[in-house]
């Protein structure tokens, strides 16, 4: 499965994608932890105190985990997109 990263995650990541292997039945919160097995140095980026940080936004197919589906106990296949949104400014 595939996790899509926007502004600074994919710079930190050094590509827009990353790739993850994960079980049948693996839940979103075990994709993200092979995302940061995959790239280290996203651990920083994505988590304090060993949870996903509050202004990082997880979609699930387009839509907010948490508002919208299980959050981290959301069931993931293969054909679902997963995306990490951190904070963006601009002007």
């Amino acid at each position: 499965m595939e996790w899509k990263l926007f502004a600074h995650l994919r710079d930190t990541a050094g590509d827009e994608t990353v790739s993850v292997d994960v079980e049948p039945g693996a839940t979103v919160e075990d994709a993200l932890t092979a995302l940061v097995e995959a790239e280290p140095p996203l651990r920083a980026e994505l988590f304090e105190d060993g949870e996903l940080a509050e202004h990082i936004r997880l979609l699930v197919d387009g839509e907010d985990a948490f508002a919208a589906r299980e959050g981290l106990d959301t069931v993931v296949t293969a054909e679902m997109e997963l995306a990490l949104f951190p904070p963006v400014s601009g002007g």
